[in-house]
C-alpha cells in the first residue's frame, strides 16, 4: 500500500511540475511576444547567431520542442532556410538545460543564512505562489498579468518538485531500490533506452531530468547510473519533434526533424565513446560511484548539450546534407499559391509571430492588388488576352488568401491573450476583406476593358486624360496603403484620408462633366456607362484604401477603432491643419490638372 501511496504522490507532483512549467512558460511567452518575434526576425546566415537564437528562444518559452516546432513553422513560412533551422536546433538543446539550472536552488544550503533561506524552493514557492495569485487576480495591467503568470508557475513547478522529493524519500531506505540501481549502473546502455522510453511516455525532457533531480534527494544515485539516463532523455526529446516535423509539412521541416534525432545520436555516441575511454583508463576515478545531487546532474545537462553543440556546430552543413539524403527532393513545380504556406498552424504556438507573418502576407497581397489595379488600367490602352490571364491568377490567389487567412486567424484567435496582439488581430482580421475587394474592383476594371475591345468601342481624347490622372490617384492611394502596412506606419496611414476625399471629389467632377458631354453627343451611351463603372470602382478603390488606414490608426485608438465614422467627421470639421495641407497639396497635384482639360 505505501507504494501505490508512493507512485501516487510522485505522480500528483509530476503533474504539478508539467502545469507550472506550461504556466511559466505561457507567462514567459506572453511577456516576451515582441522580443521573441524581432529576435527570429533579424536572425542572419550565420550558424553561430543561430544557435544563440535557438538557446535564448529555448530559455524563454521553457521548451526545446514548441521551439522547434516555431522553427519548422518560420521554415513553411519561408522565413528560415533549413541550414539556419540547424543552428537554432542545436541552440536549443542548450536553452532546454535552463530549468535544471533553476530547479538546482534545491540544493542551497542556507546555514542559517536568511538571504539564502530566502532563495530556497520552500520559502521561495509559496511567495512567489501569493505574488503571482495578487497580480493575476486582483491587478489589471497586461504586464502585471504577465509576471504574475510566471510567479505562479514558478511556484506550482517546485511545488510539484517539492512533492516529488517527498514522494520518493522512502526510496533512500530501500533495498530493493538499491539494487535496481545497481543494476542499471552496469547496463549503460539499459540507461539510455530507459531516459528514452520515459521522456517519448512524458513528452518533456525537462520533466525527466526534474524527476531525476527529485530522485537524487534520496543520496544513493551516482554518477555513473545517471549519465546514460540524461543521454537518453535527450534522445527521447527528438522523436516527438520528429513526429510533429513529419505531419504535414514541408521537405525542409521534415528534415529539421532529421536533423535533431541525427545531432543527438552522434552527440550521444561521441559522449559514450569519450566517457568509456576515460573510464576505461582510470580517469575521473572519484567521479563515476559519487554520489550526485540536482546540482551535478544540471552541470552534466548543460555540458553535455553545451559540448556536443560546439563539436558539430562546424558541420552543419554536413547535417544538412545527411538530413536532405532521407527526405529527398521532388521534381520542381512552380507553386501556384506560395502564401499559403506562411499560414503554418505550427506558428501558433508564438502568436505575435503568427500574427507578424500574417501581416507580412497581407503586404503582398496588397502589392498583388495593387499591380493588378495597374494592369487592369493598361487593358483600355491597349487589351492583351495574357494580361487578363495575369489578372485572373493574381485574382485567383487573393480569392485563396483571403478565405484561408479568414479560417486561420479564427483559429488564432483562441491562442491569444496579450492585449497588442489582439488588436493586431481585429485589424487583420477586417483589412484583408478590404484588400480582396480591390483585387475584385481590377477583375471589374478588366471586364470593362473586355466589354470595350468586343464592342469596338472607344473613349473620347478628353476622358482618356481624365482616367489616366485619376488613376494615378488612386495608383497613389494604393501606394501609400501599402507603404503604411509595410512600415506600420501611422503618419502614412492619415495621409490616405485627405487624398480620398479629393478622389471623392474627382469622381463627382468627373461624373457631371461626363453626363454634360453625353448630353452633347461627344461620347456614346455604351462607353458612357462603361465610364461611369469605372469611376464607381475608382471611388471603391480608395473607400477601401481609407479602410485600412482607420483600422491602422484604431489598432492604437480605442475611440477610432470604435467609430470609424465618427471619426472621419470630426477630422473634417476640425480644420486639423496637417490634414487640411495635405488635402489642398493632393488638390493641386490631381484634381486641379482634372479642372484644366477641355471638352
Amino acid at each position: 500500500m505505501s507504494t501505490i501511496l508512493m507512485v501516487i504522490k510522485l505522480l500528483g507532483g509530476l503533474a504539478m511540475f508539467l502545469y507550472g512549467m506550461e504556466i511559466m512558460g505561457d507567462g514567459l511567452k506572453q511577456g516576451s511576444g515582441n522580443t521573441l518575434k524581432n529576435v527570429l526576425g533579424k536572425l542572419t546566415q550565420n550558424v553561430f547567431l543561430g544557435l544563440l537564437t535557438g538557446t535564448l528562444v529555448t530559455a524563454i518559452i521553457q521548451s526545446s520542442t514548441a521551439t522547434i516546432v516555431l522553427t519548422v513553422g518560420l521554415i513553411g513560412a519561408g522565413i528560415l532556410n533549413l541550414r539556419q533551422a540547424v543552428s537554432i536546433v542545436l541552440g536549443a538543446n542548450i536553452g532546454t538545460t535552463i530549468t535544471a539550472q533553476i530547479i538546482r536552488l534545491m540544493d542551497i544550503d542556507s546555514s542559517g543564512n536568511y538571504v539564502l533561506a530566502f532563495f530556497k524552493p520552500d520559502t521561495l514557492a509559496p511567495i512567489a505562489l501569493v505574488i503571482g495569485i495578487i497580480l493575476v487576480m486582483f491587478v489589471k495591467k497586461e504586464t502585471s498579468k504577465n509576471i504574475g503568470l510566471i510567479a505562479l508557475g514558478f511556484g506550482v513547478l517546485f511545488t510539484g518538485l517539492m512533492a516529488m522529493t517527498d514522494a520518493v524519500e522512502p526510496l533512500s531506505e530501500s533495498a530493493t531500490f538499491a539494487n535496481v540501481l545497481a543494476y542499471f549502473t552496469d547496463m549503460p546502455l539499459l540507461g539510455i533506452i530507459t531516459g528514452l522510453v520515459l521522456t517519448v511516455i512524458v513528452q518533456s525532457s525537462s520533466a525527466m531530468v526534474g524527476i531525476l533531480q527529485a530522485l537524487s534527494s534520496t543520496g544513493v544515485m551516482t554518477f555513473n547510473l545517471v549519465y546514460p539516463i540524461i543521454m537518453g532523455i535527450n534522445l527521447g526529446t527528438c522523436v516527438t519533434t520528429a513526429l510533429v516535423c513529419s505531419i504535414g509539412s514541408s521537405k525542409d521541416a521534415k528534415r529539421t526533424g532529421i536533423v535533431h534525432i541525427v545531432f543527438n545520436t552522434i552527440g550521444t555516441i561521441l559522449f559514450m565513446i569519450v566517457m568509456m575511454i576515460v573510464r576505461q583508463t582510470g580517469g575521473l576515478a572519484t567521479l563515476w560511484d559519487s554520489t550526485v545531487d540536482s546540482g551535478v546532474i544540471a552541470n552534466f545537462q548543460t555540458l553535455f548539450n553545451l559540448v556536443t553543440a560546439i563539436v558539430l556546430l562546424p558541420f552543419t552543413n554536413i547535417l544538412v546534407k545527411i538530413a536532405c539524403k532521407f527526405v529527398k527532393d521532388d521534381e520542381e513545380s512552380e507553386e501556384e499559391y506560395p502564401e499559403l504556406a506562411g499560414l503554418d498552424s505550427k506558428l501558433m504556438i508564438a502568436p505575435t509571430v503568427a500574427l507578424g507573418e500574417v501581416t507580412k502576407l497581407a503586404i503582398t497581397m496588397v502589392t498583388l492588388a495593387k499591380k493588378n489595379i495597374v494592369l487592369s488600367l493598361e487593358q483600355f490602352k491597349s487589351y492583351s488576352e495574357k494580361r487578363t490571364e495575369t489578372i485572373d491568377q493574381s485574382e485567383n490567389r487573393l480569392d485563396r488568401f483571403t478565405d484561408a487567412a479568414d479560417n486561420y486567424l479564427i483559429e488564432l484567435s483562441s491562442y491569444i491573450e496579450v492585449e497588442s496582439d489582439k488588436r493586431q488581430h481585429n485589424m487583420l482580421m477586417q483589412c484583408i476583406r478590404d484588400i480582396e475587394r480591390i483585387g475584385d474592383y481590377a477583375s471589374n476594371f478588366d471586364e470593362l476593358a473586355k466589354k470595350m475591345s468586343d464592342s469596338n468601342l472607344t473613349f473620347s481624347e478628353s476622358a482618356q486624360k481624365e482616367l489616366e490622372i485619376i488613376g494615378d490617384a488612386v495608383t497613389e492611394i494604393l501606394r501609400l496603403t501599402l507603404e503604411a502596412l509595410e512600415n506600420d506606419n501611422d503618419y502614412t496611414a492619415r495621409r490616405i484620408e485627405p487624398l480620398e476625399e479629393v478622389i471623392d471629389d474627382m469622381v463627382l467632377l468627373l461624373k457631371n462633366r461626363h453626363t454634360d458631354r453625353l448630353c452633347q453627343g461627344i461620347c456614346s451611351i455604351n462607353s458612357g456607362l462603361i465610364f461611369m463603372d469605372m469611376l464607381t470602382y475608382f471611388e471603391r478603390a480608395a473607400d477601401q484604401c481609407s479602410s485600412i488606414a482607420m483600422l491602422m490608426l484604431g489598432k492604437n485608438n480605442e475611440e477610432i477603432m470604435k467609430n470609424h465614422h465618427l471619426y472621419l467627421q470630426e477630422l473634417h470639421a476640425s480644420g486639423d491643419q496637417s490634414y487640411i495641407a495635405e488635402q489642398e497639396n493632393r488638390k493641386a497635384q490631381y484634381l486641379v490638372p482634372l479642372e484644366n482639360i477641355k471638352f
